[in-house]
């Protein structure tokens, strides 16, 4: 794939599975044996669809109305880089905090590697502490 398809495989990622909600989408975009480090904290290793889905499905429980917004995205050779932010409110328990109705924003990075058109490897890097305190504050 030429890295504007990969470009636009990971804006749809975005959109698709974060924005629009499509679940589906995940094995869609990911390879059986992806990994994505740092999504669902520093040192945690999701390894493949499956466990993709059941992070976004716990952290879709948690915060309604997800909108990410791709505000920069730009590749090279297989990998892509997506600087985004995002803005949801906080409806559910499933992150381990009672909800509290807060919208909250964040910022972050995403690295990842693309391989006959799907994502194999990801790294995420987004403001997990800056959370925690917008929904603690």
């Amino acid at each position: 794939m030429s890295v504007e398809e990969n470009v636009a495989l990971m804006r749809r990622w975005f959109n698709e599975v974060w924005n629009q909600r499509r679940l589906d989408a995940i094995e869609e975009m990911m390879a059986p044996d992806a990994i994505g480090v740092g999504a669902a904290g520093p040192d945690q290793v999701i390894h493949g669809p499956a466990e993709f889905r059941v992070f976004a499905e716990r952290f879709q429980k948690a915060f309604s109305e997800i909108q990410i917004t791709v505000e920069d995205a730009f590749g090279s050779g297989d990998k892509v880089v997506v600087r985004w932010s995002a803005e949801m409110t906080h409806t559910g328990d499933d992150i381990g905090i009672p909800a509290t109705g807060r919208t909250v924003r964040i910022r972050g990075i995403s690295l990842a590697r693309v391989e006959n058109g799907k994502l194999v490897e990801g790294w995420d890097n987004w403001d997990q502490l800056g959370l925690q305190q917008q929904l603690q504050a």
